[in-house]
């Protein structure tokens, strides 16, 4: 992965795509991925419409959190973007379901 001068932006097969705000905290922004990951499985998963649309919405909040989409973390104060980060994976940590089922021991995961 190659990113711009800047650090704005990551090159993936010649495409740019907005940097994931490296100021935020390693622990919070892991939360995020995790968060990502598992919405952008359900999106693959869905059965309904509207499982579909309500996992991509999922998708959108995790990629605000991390500043991938959303105002660019760069136009942002370092304050606005943590706290940002924080509203986003407290949205995403209220909505329960599915897509954010974690394997408890004894589940045989």
């Amino acid at each position: 992965m190659e990113r711009t001068e800047d650090g704005r932006y990551i090159v993936v097969d010649g495409r740019r795509w907005r940097a994931t705000d490296p100021e935020l905290d390693e622990p919070m922004a892991a939360q995020l991925r995790s968060h990502l990951g598992r919405a952008r499985s359900a999106v693959r998963t869905a059965e309904t419409e509207g499982s579909r649309r309500a996992a991509r919405d999922r998708v959108q909040l995790a990629k605000e959190g991390l500043g991938e989409r959303g105002e660019a973390w760069w136009e942002l104060t370092l304050t606005a973007r943590r706290e940002r980060a924080r509203d986003r994976l407290a949205t995403l940590e209220g909505l329960g379901g599915p897509a954010d089922r974690r394997p408890r021991k004894g589940d045989g995961a």
